[in-house]
């Protein structure tokens, strides 16, 4: 293959939008390109993903799921469908180049080590003039890949190759560095966004056995409920249990110990307020060491300790929300303060909790505007003046979803990999109808974490309202048997699934156990429910409780279900049943 022209790389564009998708359409034409046909809709994918601007969503999990109709349950690890795609895509690639596109002027690769495919125009060229200590320069030019606002990539030579192996090596090695003095406690400045969020002390497991295994294993399970405490913005977890970066005694303290008898494990574990010495939260977990390793053990274990103290409903903040959503007087206190009352106010959902997040999340933002989790928590209170109107009692506008929309793009510009960022991000396209953008972002935020049930929750409630039932309802039980989100939100999501494969008594079951209090569309969903079912009495009680209670709804029905159920099939399933219950729903455009 010809040498790619070397260019001056903050001058020169790479090839449009138009030349690559001519150029695939080229490759896909051609008989020299030999891959089979998932093989051609991997490449298909991630090119249109990359021209969209999705590069970052393209991982191994999004991938499986869109392309190979992998469910919600996919783990890469086990499964190398991706791997394998992406293999041989590079060899048919180098083949077509070599044998039948030797005179195209575009050429796309996929780099080993991701999915993100490069593009590059490749002419012949004179060896370039360059200063050799700068000859790793291009290959920082291969970061960016989105055509004609990235400059023109040059093939990296060697010492290029050699830096960027080097970086590849050096870099995870600081950040491990960096991550154990930060953990153990060693003082360093705090940023100048620092804000007050609750600490947790990890203190080493004890225990029961002199073993060496069983204290191996408290050792790694505690290590291993550090690593996944760190994963959740909204707290800082600390390994030294007598101090935190100020000197201060932590918030609470995770203790806990591991008892062995013969092939027997179990763990205790518990999570102390320090201030008065209550347990908040305390649970026992048991293990079969012939069934499991140790390292799975740990890892099973941890996972389901952190989610239950550490996710947004978690013990910590079921404990922290009696805080009152009102200005702080040190502006640096209050993005922890707003994000307590962000989940008060989850829980009661009601018009003057609502103000009052929603004004102390917009004061937030005013004085510490580079904090990402203020603006995505501000886009989900934004959004949900349009998701709830009927409950918060918020007028019809289009403004709010258009603050949610540059909340969340705000949000994103700030953090774009953080699960909660996306999570904003993946709700507010849904309401948008880019559902396309919203699956994306959620499959990004699920693939992050897979252990904060909250998201998975969310992701799987945006699957099964786009048509992804199967995978989706999945995800909504799984979260539901974690006692994930406000009381009775899954079980709104159980009943439509309920509903969709047409059963309407494990769906009226679920309903009634939803959060009914005051939500007109909880009391919209059990009458299409009580229509489907042909219980008229019951349907007429829920009829007569909508026109009276929320009039308004009753005569925007369909705009309302289009806006969450994206299917017209799904829709007119909704329909059919309000139908049957006496509700006149008017036929879609040209129906």
């Amino acid at each position: 293959m010809r040498n790619a022209t070397q260019v001056n790389l903050f001058s020169s564009l790479g090839p449009t939008a138009e030349e690559i998708c001519q150029q695939v359409e080229r490759i896909l034409a051609s008989e020299e390109f030999h891959a089979p046909q998932r093989g051609r809709n991997f490449l298909e994918f991630v090119v249109n993903e990359t021209l969209a601007g999705r590069s970052g969503f393209l991982k191994a999990f999004t991938i499986a799921n869109v392309v190979f109709g992998r469910e919600a349950s996919f783990d890469p690890q086990n499964d190398p469908v991706v791997r394998i795609a992406a293999g041989r895509i590079r060899k048919a690639l180098e083949r077509y180049y070599l044998v039948a596109g030797q005179a195209d002027e575009v050429v796309i690769t996929v780099p080993k080590g991701g999915y993100v495919p490069h593009f590059e125009y490749l002419c012949e060229a004179p060896p370039p003039q360059s200063d050799p200590e700068n000859a790793e320069i291009p290959e920082l030019a291969h970061q960016s890949h989105s055509p004609r606002e990235t400059h023109r990539p040059a093939l990296p030579t060697a010492r290029g190759r050699a830096a960027g192996l080097l970086a590849v090596l050096i870099l995870p090695l600081v950040a491990l560095v960096s991550a154990i003095f930060v953990v153990r406690g060693v003082p360093s400045p705090p940023p100048p966004s620092a804000v007050s969020a609750p600490t947790v002390a990890v203190e080493l497991f004890a225990q029961s056995s002199s073993v060496d295994s069983s204290a191996d294993i408290a050792r790694g399970l505690r290590d291993d409920v550090i690593g996944q405490l760190a994963q959740f913005d909204d707290i800082v977890v600390v390994a030294d249990p007598s101090t935190r970066d100020n000197g201060a005694a932590a918030d609470y303290a995770l203790q806990g110990n591991i008892q062995t008898d013969g092939n027997r494990w179990r763990s205790v574990a518990m999570l102390v307020r320090q201030t008065d010495g209550a347990v908040i939260w305390a649970n026992s977990f048991d293990a079969d060491l012939r069934a499991q390793n140790k390292l799975e053990i740990q890892t099973g274990v941890a996972r389901q300790i952190a989610g239950a103290i550490a996710q947004p409903h978690g013990a910590i903040f079921q404990t922290e929300t009696a805080v009152i959503a009102q200005p702080a007087q040190n502006p640096g206190q209050d993005i922890q303060a707003c994000t307590l009352a962000f989940y008060g106010y989850l829980q009661t959902m009601t018009a003057q909790s609502h103000s009052a997040v929603r004004e102390c999340l917009q004061q937030a933002t005013r004085h510490i505007p580079d904090n990402a989790t203020s603006w995505a928590l501000l886009s989900l209170v934004y959004l949900d003046e349009v998701r709830f109107r009927y409950r918060l009692g918020t007028p019809s506008s289009t403004e709010a979803l258009s603050l949610a929309a540059a909340s969340a793009q705000r949000a994103a510009s700030l953090a774009p990999d953080n699960p909660r960022v996306l999570r904003a991000v993946m709700l507010v396209s849904f309401f948008q109808g880019d559902i396309d953008k919203a699956l994306a972002a959620g499959t990004a935020a699920y693939a992050a974490n897979p252990g904060d049930v909250e998201v998975a929750g969310e992701y799987g409630l945006r699957l099964a309202m786009s048509g992804k039932w199967q995978s989706g309802c999945e995800l909504i039980s799984i979260a539901l048997d974690k006692n994930a989100g406000p009381t009775g939100y899954y079980e709104g999501g159980m009943a439509m699934c309920a509903l969709m494969r047409g059963d309407t008594e494990a769906a009226e079951q679920w309903s009634r156990i939803s959060d009914l209090d005051g939500n007109p569309m909880r009391h919209l969903a059990l009458l299409s429910i009580l229509g489907a079912a042909g219980k008229m009495d019951e349907a007429k009680l829920e009829r007569d409780w909508l026109h009276t209670h929320a009039p308004a709804l009753m005569t925007n029905i369909r705009q309302e279900i289009s806006l969450r159920l994206q299917r017209q099939e799904d829709q007119e399933k909704f329909f059919d049943g309000l139908r049957a219950a006496g509700v006149a729903v008017e036929l879609p455009p040209g129906g």
